[in-house]
């Protein structure tokens, strides 16, 4: 009997007598809210729990070699006609390439931004050059035929002035595969011979180069990833320039829970403007100048541990019932002291 009495002297939760428990409409009031507030915080522990993940990022020498560097464009030029409008790459290795071996497309836009034709850049860009080439091996014979111009550069002439004169923009919008070196790429009207340029134009500052771009990224991208470029635009007016991005690139691999590896990068950049003076021989355009890190930066997803959801779940949950319990008892204090006053004044 003394084992059990000792035992029972233990007990954190006495049970008291039937008779003495009183049941109030404030207390079952209380009850229901508290087992409503309970049930939405539970379903909210377990969402949290099944859906959301610890996230670690490692970092360690980046061993790649030998890979491409794939780098997503989509960009819109609103006061630029697709005609105009060239894709040029440049590494750190002399590599200079024009007619580059990936998927690039130029969308025609009217002045409300609507499309109103697609065009195929890569063979755009073929088309002209070997144009310009055959003018090279040509040039004394085309100079006495048909002087600084020939026919196919009248068309163009007159068909960027009608464009022009008519709102039409362009969306440029692919996949560049680079080589995994420091390097550039850029847009502008350089795929232009200079005198045909300076025909449709009247002069570098009359180039605008007003840009937006929906999306630049160095490859797919993953859960969490914020690409700074995304949504920029820069508006000119009256006024031209070059705009030049300095991106730093920092190669990165995903793990998933699921074990699957994402092998992708993500970036920094400054941004600086160069407006066009009067006597200036270059002409405007927009340049994207990377380089890269030689760090990886390892992102893995993991679960929450079933034991702190375990341990979240009790504290929520007592919290909870604690507390209601405290709302119960002021509840019924305070109405215990508004009646009783009452009750004393009928007794007399």
């Amino acid at each position: 009997m003394g084992v059990k009495q000792a035992l029972k002297s233990l007990d954190a939760f006495p049970r008291a007598e039937e008779h003495l428990l009183q049941k109030t409409q404030s207390g079952a009031f209380v009850s229901v809210v508290g087992l409503v507030i309970m049930a939405t915080l539970f379903l909210h522990e377990l969402t949290y729990y099944i859906s959301s993940y610890t996230v670690h990022q490692q970092m360690s020498v980046d061993l790649k070699r030998g890979e491409t560097l794939p780098i997503h464009i989509n960009m819109t030029f609103p006061a630029l006609p697709c005609d105009v409008l060239s894709v040029d790459a440049i590494d750190m290795s002399g590599k200079h390439e024009v007619d580059l071996d990936t998927n690039i497309w130029k969308l025609r836009l009217n002045s409300h931004g609507h499309i109103i034709g697609t065009e195929y850049l890569s063979d755009l860009v073929e088309k002209e050059h070997q144009k310009h080439d055959d003018g090279k091996e040509h040039h004394d014979k085309e100079n006495h035929l048909h002087g600084a111009f020939d026919m196919a550069a009248e068309e163009l002439i007159k068909k960027v002035k009608q464009a022009l004169d008519d709102g039409e923009g362009c969306r440029v919008y692919g996949v560049l595969d680079v080589q995994r070196v420091a390097g550039n790429f850029h847009i502008s009207v350089h795929g232009l011979n200079i005198f045909v340029a300076q025909m449709i134009f009247g002069g570098s500052k009359n180039v605008n180069v007003s840009h937006m771009i929906h999306d630049l990224s160095f490859g797919p991208k993953y859960p969490g990833i914020h690409n700074p470029l995304d949504g920029t635009e820069r508006i000119l007016h009256d006024t031209s320039g070059i705009f030049k991005y300095y991106i730093k690139v920092v190669p990165t691999e995903y793990r998933y829970i699921s074990k699957q590896v994402l092998p992708t990068n993500q970036f920094s950049v400054t941004e600086y403007y160069s407006p066009m003076k009067q006597y200036d021989r270059s002409w405007p355009g927009v340049y994207f100048l990377y380089d890269l890190s030689p760090i990886t930066v390892t992102i893995k997803e993991e679960r929450r541990k079933f034991l702190h959801f375990i341990t979240r779940l009790c504290a929520v949950l007592g919290g909870t019932f604690a507390l209601t319990g405290m709302l119960d008892r002021w509840m019924f204090r305070f109405v215990e002291a508004l009646t009783k006053p009452s009750a004393r004044s009928v007794l007399r």
